[in-house]
């Protein structure tokens, strides 16, 4: 039958029909590449929930967000499809992005170490979201143009806990740091925060979990606490078994910091404020447990990547590049979260929690910035930290 014998409005609605299908963009298909046998996501670990540790799949926050967001999706004719990779080694994870760019990809997310993390960027043209690695080498000297970051980085986390002590006048610090290699690193990172917020390294000494009689004496929290005088107790501890002991079994009766007691992070469960208790419970709802910092940074991924789908439907490089650097995203914090233009770290407000409510927001009101105060935590323009490679 032909759209003559059909009636001018019959056909027009049919005309209008096709011109919205035909306008429809094609579908994102996105591939989030973790690590596979994750040791942070041992059952054993995850039910002791150390803060600032993940408590499950970075799929997790994505899927709630595209979840909650298909009515804006449909409304700009896009549909995003979230395939997760499972990679054992960074050959296996490199291949992994490469075959998505190739398949056309117009994004990609990882939630890998992050040594992986640089190399799997380096080895791809399109942009890369980065779920779950804080290390600031990603925001410094091994940024890439591609990369960008929506777990805050450890000087973030330093600077945010650096301004709560200052604050309160809690000046004489003790730090003791863990024996990995990573605790060394964040280490030199809670040393440079003391020193640019004006307070005073009291000792800094070395602790170790160890079944050697001659090394007890290194995990003792008597010994390495006692002696000195100092307001607070900064720990740096990765694994995060020593640190969880440590408030209330100091020598002295004093603030923890660090990775246990008081602790900066994205996200808390506890958080009330700005519509965060509903994102809390629609993650909760959805993955069946509470939801971390990590899930938060999963969960704001995933509102970028729609966001940049439904402004830059066709997907190309360039144009995703463009809709991310201008985004303005809402990450129930109070405040319109963007990309910081020198190292791509999502800018955004830290929670100070001790596990049990949020005690603080962080910078603290009164902190001064010629431009935005959320630059006072993390790497500054100014500083040139990032030159990312060509």
């Amino acid at each position: 039958m032909s759209l003559r014998k059909l009636g001018r409005g019959t056909a027009t609605i049919l005309g209008l029909l096709w011109c919205c299908a035909a306008a429809k963009a094609a579908p994102w298909n996105v591939t989030l590449i973790e690590q596979a046998n994750n040791p942070q996501l041992e059952r054993n670990r995850l039910e002791r929930a150390y803060l600032g540790h993940p408590g499950g799949a970075a799929a997790d926050g994505v899927g709630v967000a595209l979840d909650e967001s298909q009515f804006e999706l449909e409304s700009a004719k896009q549909a995003i499809s979230l395939k997760t990779e499972p990679v054992a080694n960074l050959e296996a994870a490199r291949a992994a992005a490469q075959k998505a760019e190739k398949a056309g990809s117009p994004i990609l997310l990882l939630n890998l170490p992050a040594a992986w993390t640089a190399a799997v960027s380096a080895s791809v043209k399109l942009p890369v979201l980065n779920l779950g690695a804080s290390a600031d080498s990603l925001r410094e000297a091994d940024c890439l143009p591609n990369l960008y970051h929506l777990l805050p980085s450890e000087r973030m986390r330093a600077d945010a806990l650096a301004q709560a002590l200052m604050a309160r006048k809690w000046t004489q610090v003790l730090l003791l740091t863990g024996p990995l290699p990573e605790d060394a690193e964040r280490s030199k990172v809670a040393q440079a925060a003391i020193k640019r917020y004006g307070l005073k390294l009291v000792a800094a000494k070395a602790f170790k979990l160890s079944a050697d009689p001659r090394e007890r004496s290194l995990a003792n929290l008597s010994l390495l606490t006692a002696n000195l005088s100092y307001d607070a107790v900064w720990v740096v501890d990765s694994d995060g078994e020593f640190a969880r002991s440590l408030p209330y079994n100091t020598a002295q009766a004093r603030l923890v910091v660090g990775d246990a007691g008081l602790v900066a992070l994205a996200w808390s469960a506890r958080f009330d404020r700005f519509g965060a208790p509903q994102v809390s419970r629609r993650f909760a709802k959805a993955a069946k447990r509470a939801m971390t910092d990590h899930d938060w940074a999963a969960y704001l991924a995933g509102k970028a990547m729609i966001l940049a789908a439904s402004e830059a439907p066709k997907g190309d490089a360039p144009s995703v590049a463009k809709a991310l650097a201008s985004a303005n995203l809402d990450g129930s914090k109070g405040v319109t979260l963007q990309f910081r233009p020198w190292d791509r770290q999502l800018r955004q407000p830290l929670l100070l929690t001790d596990g049990q409510g949020v005690i603080a927001t962080m910078p603290l009101e009164g902190v001064l910035h010629p431009k935005n105060a959320l630059d006072t935590l993390g790497a500054d323009e100014p500083e040139k930290l990032c030159k990312p490679r060509p």
